[in-house]
Protein backbone atom coordinates (compact mmCIF):
# COMPACT_ATOMS: atom_id res chain seq x y z
CA UNK A 1 0.00 0.00 0.00
CA UNK A 2 2.77 2.44 1.27
CA UNK A 3 4.94 1.54 -2.02
CA UNK A 4 1.89 1.74 -4.16
CA UNK A 5 1.33 5.01 -3.07
CA UNK A 6 4.98 6.87 -3.39
CA UNK A 7 4.86 4.70 -7.31
CA UNK A 8 1.97 6.65 -8.07
CA UNK A 9 3.19 10.17 -6.72
CA UNK A 10 6.67 9.56 -8.70
CA UNK A 11 4.87 8.67 -11.59
CA UNK A 12 2.91 12.11 -11.81
CA UNK A 13 5.82 14.55 -10.69
CA UNK A 14 6.23 16.26 -14.00
CA UNK A 15 2.64 17.08 -13.17
CA UNK A 16 1.67 20.83 -14.21
CA UNK A 17 -0.28 21.25 -10.67
CA UNK A 18 3.04 20.05 -8.93
CA UNK A 19 5.61 22.30 -10.73
CA UNK A 20 3.27 25.29 -10.06
CA UNK A 21 3.01 24.88 -6.40
CA UNK A 22 6.67 24.35 -6.25
CA UNK A 23 7.82 27.18 -7.92
CA UNK A 24 5.17 29.58 -6.16
CA UNK A 25 6.35 28.14 -3.31
CA UNK A 26 10.31 28.77 -3.78
CA UNK A 27 9.38 32.39 -5.21
CA UNK A 28 7.30 33.62 -2.19
CA UNK A 29 10.20 32.08 0.02
CA UNK A 30 12.38 34.04 -1.69
CA UNK A 31 10.70 37.26 -1.53
CA UNK A 32 10.02 37.11 2.34
CA UNK A 33 14.07 35.91 2.67
CA UNK A 34 14.85 39.41 0.32
CA UNK A 35 12.50 41.33 2.33
CA UNK A 36 14.28 39.96 5.67
CA UNK A 37 17.46 41.02 4.31
CA UNK A 38 16.56 44.53 3.44
CA UNK A 39 14.76 45.10 6.60
CA UNK A 40 18.36 43.96 8.61
CA UNK A 41 20.08 46.21 6.51
CA UNK A 42 17.89 49.05 7.17
CA UNK A 43 18.12 48.67 10.71
CA UNK A 44 21.57 48.20 11.24
CA UNK A 45 21.73 51.24 8.88
CA UNK A 46 19.13 53.07 10.81
CA UNK A 47 20.45 52.53 14.61
CA UNK A 48 24.52 52.98 13.94
CA UNK A 49 26.55 56.13 13.40
CA UNK A 50 28.15 56.60 10.35
CA UNK A 51 31.30 56.93 12.54
CA UNK A 52 32.15 55.92 16.28
CA UNK A 53 34.31 57.16 18.70
CA UNK A 54 36.72 54.82 20.65
CA UNK A 55 38.95 55.47 23.28
CA UNK A 56 42.74 55.08 23.04
CA UNK A 57 41.72 54.88 18.72
CA UNK A 58 39.75 57.85 18.18
CA UNK A 59 36.84 57.95 15.28
CA UNK A 60 36.33 55.01 13.50
CA UNK A 61 34.22 55.16 10.54
CA UNK A 62 33.94 51.11 9.25
CA UNK A 63 32.01 50.02 12.08
CA UNK A 64 28.31 50.52 10.58
CA UNK A 65 30.38 48.24 6.89
CA UNK A 66 31.42 45.58 9.00
CA UNK A 67 27.93 45.17 10.68
CA UNK A 68 26.57 44.85 7.55
CA UNK A 69 29.14 42.67 5.97
CA UNK A 70 28.60 40.09 9.23
CA UNK A 71 24.79 40.61 9.33
CA UNK A 72 24.64 39.39 5.88
CA UNK A 73 26.55 36.89 6.44
CA UNK A 74 24.78 35.60 9.04
CA UNK A 75 21.38 35.95 7.12
CA UNK A 76 23.16 33.68 4.62
CA UNK A 77 23.92 30.83 6.98
CA UNK A 78 20.62 31.12 8.69
CA UNK A 79 19.12 31.07 5.23
CA UNK A 80 20.50 27.95 4.60
CA UNK A 81 18.27 26.63 7.97
CA UNK A 82 15.30 28.57 7.10
CA UNK A 83 14.64 28.03 3.46
CA UNK A 84 13.13 24.35 4.22
CA UNK A 85 11.31 25.53 6.62
CA UNK A 86 10.13 28.58 5.29
CA UNK A 87 9.36 27.19 1.49
CA UNK A 88 7.40 23.79 2.97
CA UNK A 89 5.02 26.40 5.46
CA UNK A 90 4.62 28.86 1.36
CA UNK A 91 4.10 25.50 -0.45
CA UNK A 92 1.82 23.98 2.44
CA UNK A 93 -1.19 26.97 1.93
CA UNK A 94 -1.06 25.32 -1.50
CA UNK A 95 -1.17 21.37 -1.18
CA UNK A 96 -4.91 21.09 -1.94
CA UNK A 97 -3.95 22.07 -5.19
CA UNK A 98 -1.80 18.85 -5.78
CA UNK A 99 -4.37 16.52 -3.44
CA UNK A 100 -6.77 17.80 -5.86
CA UNK A 101 -4.54 16.88 -9.32
CA UNK A 102 -3.87 13.73 -7.19
CA UNK A 103 -7.35 12.82 -7.20
CA UNK A 104 -8.60 14.31 -10.51
CA UNK A 105 -5.54 11.67 -12.43
CA UNK A 106 -6.17 8.64 -10.02
CA UNK A 107 -9.33 8.84 -9.32
CA UNK A 108 -11.72 10.52 -11.06
CA UNK A 109 -15.27 9.13 -10.07
CA UNK A 110 -15.12 11.19 -6.89
CA UNK A 111 -17.47 14.33 -6.14
CA UNK A 112 -15.01 17.35 -5.92
CA UNK A 113 -14.80 18.87 -2.90
CA UNK A 114 -15.03 22.27 -1.93
CA UNK A 115 -11.39 24.38 -1.61
CA UNK A 116 -10.29 24.86 2.04
CA UNK A 117 -10.63 28.68 2.82
CA UNK A 118 -7.40 30.05 2.57
CA UNK A 119 -7.39 31.08 6.07
CA UNK A 120 -7.36 27.95 6.99
CA UNK A 121 -4.73 26.79 5.03
CA UNK A 122 -2.87 29.79 6.53
CA UNK A 123 -3.46 28.86 10.24
CA UNK A 124 -2.52 24.82 9.57
CA UNK A 125 0.90 26.15 7.63
CA UNK A 126 1.58 28.15 10.40
CA UNK A 127 1.13 25.73 13.07
CA UNK A 128 2.61 22.98 11.65
CA UNK A 129 5.80 25.35 10.79
CA UNK A 130 6.16 26.38 14.27
CA UNK A 131 5.59 23.04 15.76
CA UNK A 132 7.98 21.23 13.48
CA UNK A 133 10.53 24.10 14.48
CA UNK A 134 9.56 23.74 17.74
CA UNK A 135 10.18 20.05 18.21
CA UNK A 136 13.33 20.14 15.96
CA UNK A 137 14.62 22.50 18.68
CA UNK A 138 13.89 20.62 21.48
CA UNK A 139 15.39 17.31 19.84
CA UNK A 140 18.85 18.87 18.77
CA UNK A 141 19.98 18.09 22.05
CA UNK A 142 19.19 14.41 22.00
CA UNK A 143 21.13 14.63 18.64
CA UNK A 144 23.95 15.09 20.04
CA UNK A 145 23.77 11.96 23.20
CA UNK A 146 22.46 9.29 20.70
CA UNK A 147 25.36 10.39 18.85
CA UNK A 148 25.09 8.05 15.54
CA UNK A 149 21.83 6.94 15.64
CA UNK A 150 21.15 10.95 15.57
CA UNK A 151 20.02 10.53 11.68
CA UNK A 152 17.07 7.47 13.00
CA UNK A 153 16.04 10.40 15.46
CA UNK A 154 15.52 12.89 13.11
CA UNK A 155 13.85 10.06 10.77
CA UNK A 156 11.72 9.18 13.75
CA UNK A 157 10.65 12.43 15.16
CA UNK A 158 10.04 14.16 11.56
CA UNK A 159 8.27 11.41 9.69
CA UNK A 160 6.05 11.16 12.91
CA UNK A 161 5.37 14.90 12.26
CA UNK A 162 4.93 14.74 8.47
CA UNK A 163 2.82 11.27 8.36
CA UNK A 164 0.18 13.04 10.88
CA UNK A 165 0.59 16.61 8.79
CA UNK A 166 0.07 15.33 5.38
CA UNK A 167 -2.41 12.23 6.53
CA UNK A 168 -4.47 14.74 8.31
CA UNK A 169 -4.89 17.56 5.17
CA UNK A 170 -5.50 14.26 2.83
CA UNK A 171 -8.00 13.04 4.66
CA UNK A 172 -10.08 16.33 6.11
CA UNK A 173 -10.71 17.13 2.62
CA UNK A 174 -13.54 14.03 2.18
CA UNK A 175 -14.09 13.52 5.58
CA UNK A 176 -13.69 16.47 7.88
CA UNK A 177 -11.04 17.18 10.74
CA UNK A 178 -12.40 14.66 13.34
CA UNK A 179 -13.36 11.38 11.57
CA UNK A 180 -10.09 12.31 10.19
CA UNK A 181 -8.46 12.13 13.31
CA UNK A 182 -10.04 8.39 13.86
CA UNK A 183 -8.56 7.09 10.62
CA UNK A 184 -5.32 8.53 11.27
CA UNK A 185 -5.26 6.74 14.88
CA UNK A 186 -6.65 3.26 14.05
CA UNK A 187 -3.86 3.26 11.29
CA UNK A 188 -1.46 5.16 13.06
CA UNK A 189 1.70 2.34 12.61
CA UNK A 190 1.00 2.80 8.74
CA UNK A 191 0.57 6.68 8.74
CA UNK A 192 4.10 6.60 10.56
CA UNK A 193 6.50 3.91 8.19
CA UNK A 194 4.96 6.38 5.39
CA UNK A 195 5.86 9.66 7.02
CA UNK A 196 9.32 8.28 8.47
CA UNK A 197 10.38 7.05 4.81
CA UNK A 198 9.30 10.71 3.31
CA UNK A 199 11.65 11.82 6.07
CA UNK A 200 14.49 10.09 4.63
CA UNK A 201 15.18 12.69 1.58
CA UNK A 202 14.88 15.57 4.09
CA UNK A 203 18.27 15.49 5.29
CA UNK A 204 19.60 15.88 0.91
CA UNK A 205 19.79 19.48 -0.16
CA UNK A 206 17.15 20.14 -2.56
CA UNK A 207 15.59 17.24 -2.27
CA UNK A 208 14.25 18.27 0.78
CA UNK A 209 12.45 21.12 -0.70
CA UNK A 210 9.66 18.84 -2.82
CA UNK A 211 8.71 16.91 0.27
CA UNK A 212 5.47 18.75 0.90
CA UNK A 213 4.43 18.68 -2.47
CA UNK A 214 5.27 14.32 -2.83
CA UNK A 215 4.09 14.31 0.81
CA UNK A 216 0.61 15.59 -0.16
CA UNK A 217 0.53 13.24 -3.06
CA UNK A 218 1.40 9.72 -0.95
CA UNK A 219 -1.07 10.80 1.57
CA UNK A 220 -3.72 11.74 -0.25
CA UNK A 221 -3.19 8.04 -2.13
CA UNK A 222 -3.01 6.05 1.21
CA UNK A 223 -5.65 8.25 2.32
CA UNK A 224 -7.93 6.65 -0.44
CA UNK A 225 -6.83 2.88 -0.03
CA UNK A 226 -7.13 2.97 3.63
CA UNK A 227 -10.87 4.07 3.35
CA UNK A 228 -11.39 1.76 0.61
CA UNK A 229 -9.96 -1.04 3.19
CA UNK A 230 -12.76 -0.29 5.70
CA UNK A 231 -15.38 0.03 3.54
CA UNK A 232 -14.62 -3.44 2.14
CA UNK A 233 -14.57 -4.52 5.42
CA UNK A 234 -17.30 -3.23 6.86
Amino acid sequence: MILSAFRKTLGQIGDRAFRRVLFVGLGLTALLLALVYALVFFLVGWLLPDTLSLPWIGQVTWVDELLSGASLLLMMVLSVFLMVPVASAFIGIFLDDVAEAVERRHYPGLPRVAPVPVLDQLRDAAGFLAVVIGVNLVTLVLYFIVGPFAPLLFWAVNGALLGREYFQMAAMRRVGRKQATALRRRHRLTVFVAGALMAVPLSLPLVNLVIPILGAAVFTHLYHALAARESATS
